[in-house]
């Protein structure tokens, strides 16, 4: 027994470092990957499918988040291939901290790489820490947005440029272009030196050719971040991570340019990242960690709690989510002494193509690695927890 339990991990280590897709021996019914490390940290993932059938996955990677040698990861699952490429940086700059990145293909077929660019102290983080600076290590409101293009599908890249110069300028997610043809670019602004990041705020930025754009606030988004945009039947929808732990908001507009009041959902929110995707049958998808810490919206609250990782569907527009199933329970250890040995998985990025398939990436263990799994509508809806579901449609889920 024990030769074939030491051949089952040099197995699963042998797909660790080659990208390659497997089966869990648990869930037939899905498949899953764990995309080669390019440093101590790899987080924020974001996908994108190409036209050739392509799947594109972006990360931040390095030492520590908010250092100089955090830069931009790409790897590439060819359509039909069964291991991810091995890992390239696609970013270069060694004084900066390049961050959520994200992929938006445009109508034309340009790809384009947009992430954060934020200055930094000129110290690792063992020195900020030992020296007993004050305020936060990464300089998030010193940021620009900056863009590379790509012609060949992200296989080479055009010169880095700053696309949003405004300092604090943030992105999680890419631009869409809805279907009357204006593109939209849901954005936010990291402001607070030192803080908590309780001033944060979100604005959306409206194009009628690419080029030239204008900016609209989201009414209520003080603390409301990384908006996820999806277009419904009744119109726009955007969703936020809360820097109050408490739970995922949203806000509606019926042109992008007029938003309504950002207000709760009943999805938990514990001030991690989100994502939300339109899928082929019209179904809204969305991941997120199910677990919220507080029910004050006004208090920004930083748990270390990131698990279980979660996705849920609507069938009217974000309006309920009577489907949900974990993509990652996390750990799984119990009680206040167990608790710091929970490692995190967070930051999902999801899309779906138009064969069916769910495609989604996240920080894996604490950003040990970008872990990526594919599944289906059928296996969210196969296992849904009745009692649950009564629960979040009628209570706090706290």
């Amino acid at each position: 027994m024990s030769a074939l339990i030491g051949s089952a991990v040099l197995d699963l280590q042998a797909q660790v470092r080659g990208g390659e897709l497997f089966l869990p021996p648990d869930d037939k019914g899905r498949v899953d990957a764990f995309i080669p490390s390019l440093g101590d940290e790899d987080h924020a993932p974001n996908l994108t499918l190409l036209p050739s059938g392509d799947l594109l996955c972006v990360w931040f990677a390095g030492s520590a988040e908010g250092y100089g040698d955090i830069r931009i990861g790409l790897s590439r699952l060819p359509a039909g291939a069964g291991a991810w490429e091995a890992p390239h940086f696609v970013t270069t700059s060694l004084d900066r901290s390049e961050q959520n990145p994200c992929l938006f293909l445009t109508p034309a077929g340009a790809l384009w790489l947009l992430y954060t660019s934020q200055e930094t102290r000129g110290m690792t983080r063992e020195q900020w820490d030992a020296g007993g600076f004050e305020g936060l290590f990464p300089m998030q409101w010193t940021s620009q947005i900056r863009r590379r293009i790509s012609l060949d599908e992200g296989r080479t890249w055009g010169e880095e440029e700053v696309y949003v110069d405004t300092p604090g300028s943030f992105c999680r997610h890419p631009p869409k272009v809805l279907a009357d043809g204006r593109w939209l670019f849901p954005m936010y602004y990291s402001l607070e030196a030192g803080g908590r990041h309780g001033d944060d705020h979100s604005v959306v930025r409206v194009s009628d050719d690419g080029e030239t754009w204008t900016e609209h606030p989201v009414p209520g988004s003080k603390g409301r971040v990384h908006p996820s945009l999806v277009e419904t039947e009744d119109g726009l929808a955007l969703f936020f991570r809360s820097r109050a732990a408490d739970r995922i908001y949203v806000s509606r507009s019926s042109d992008g340019v007029t938003w309504s009041e950002a207000e709760r959902t009943v999805l938990p929110n514990n001030n991690a990242s989100i994502q939300a995707a339109t899928l082929p049958s019209g179904a809204i998808a969305i991941v997120f960690n199910h677990f919220s810490a507080n029910d004050d919206p006004g208090t920004p609250t930083w748990p270390k709690r990131r698990y279980p990782l979660t996705i849920a569907l609507s069938e009217d527009g974000g309006k309920t989510w009577p489907y949900m199933r974990h993509v990652d329970p996390g750990d799984g250890f119990f009680g206040d002494a167990n608790e710091p040995g929970n490692r995190v998985c967070a930051y999902p990025t999801v899309v779906a193509g138009d064969d069916g398939a769910i495609h989604v990436a996240y920080s894996y263990r604490g950003r040990q690695c970008i872990k990526y799994v594919r599944v289906t509508e059928a296996w969210i809806r196969s296992e849904v927890d009745w009692v649950y579901r009564e629960h979040v449609s009628h209570a706090h889920p706290f």
